[in-house]
């Protein structure tokens, strides 16, 4: 069974088991720095749903491939998953890093014909703080487009879909969290990255909806834990509501028993999350 594109419609099979092969690719390059992409690429026809991956860190970990098993089992669909590397709070605060991720959007766009892939539709998955960016950058596909893409001028970040794993979609309420919980190492790192409380209410996806500014909302799934205890309670069901408010369609899924992080451990709810994450991708696409 192969994921393709059939008479001008993605297709994505949430059974299908292709193989995958993996490449490192500069996609960036900025004085000496070097920006890496892998891309994983499934075998077939194609062309193939592509999709970014965004890595979580409380926003300064450089934990780019600590995803890529579930980035494997997301692209044995028929799926070109590209996971990037950016620039994190320990080499400069908020926006750089969104700034970043919209570049590696727009790159990925006007650079997938190479890689077998569809530039129609292009989805993102963010894991932890990653699903704060990929959501932002989603909301606001055009406000951090800084950075010229030359080959592609006139292409912008927008994503047809989100994936939000175990999302920190409220940095100012997670930061109150560790205040209580006297996790000063937490709590250093939203100042890092996002210097007070007020850029934490600037760039909170929740914060946003609720003052009414205008954005886009595409589709969007929300998975997590519900012993997640690096959250705090009603977080995620907020934002779900004020998405759906605000005329937005959200999904999500709340698993029995699982912490934070709990898709990189194999389990009967780890499993069944990705089977809704995938019939999610599947549905978006045909609707597309």
């Amino acid at each position: 069974m192969e994921a393709t594109k059939t008479a001008g419609r993605l297709v994505y099979h949430p059974e299908a088991h292709l193989a995958v092969s993996s490449q490192d690719v500069v996609y960036r390059r900025e004085g000496d720095r070097e920006f890496l992409a892998r891309i994983y690429q499934p075998e077939g026809s194609g062309p193939f749903p592509a999709m970014i991956a965004i890595h979580g860190g409380a926003w300064a970990n450089k934990e780019w491939l600590q995803n890529e098993e579930s980035h494997r089992n997301l692209a044995e669909g028929g799926l070109v998953v590209v996971a990037v590397q950016f620039r994190t709070s320990l080499d400069a605060p908020h926006p750089v890093a969104q700034q970043d991720i919209n570049y590696a959007t727009r790159w990925l766009k006007a650079h997938a014909a190479e890689y077998n892939a569809s530039p129609e539709c292009v989805g993102g998955v963010g894991w932890s703080s990653g699903g704060h960016q990929v959501m932002l950058g989603a909301m606001r596909p055009r406000a951090y487009g800084d950075t010229p893409l030359p080959e592609a001028p006139d292409v912008d970040g927008t994503l047809g879909y989100v994936v939000l794993g175990w999302p920190v979609i409220d940095p100012l309420a997670r930061y109150r969290l560790m205040q209580d919980r006297g996790n000063d190492e937490v709590v250093g790192r939203h100042i890092a990255y996002f210097g007070d409380e007020a850029g934490m209410i600037e760039a909170s996806p929740p914060h946003i909806l609720e003052r009414g500014e205008t954005v886009e909302l595409p589709p969007v799934l929300l998975l997590q834990g519900a012993n997640d205890e690096s959250l705090p309670r009603m977080m995620s069901e907020r934002f779900i509501e004020l998405y759906s408010l605000g005329g937005g369609v959200i999904e999500a899924g709340k698993y029995p028993g699982e912490p934070h992080g709990f898709m990189r451990n194999a389990g009967l709810q780890t499993s069944r999350a990705f089977a809704q994450a995938k019939s999610f991708i599947a549905r978006v696409l045909a609707e597309h």
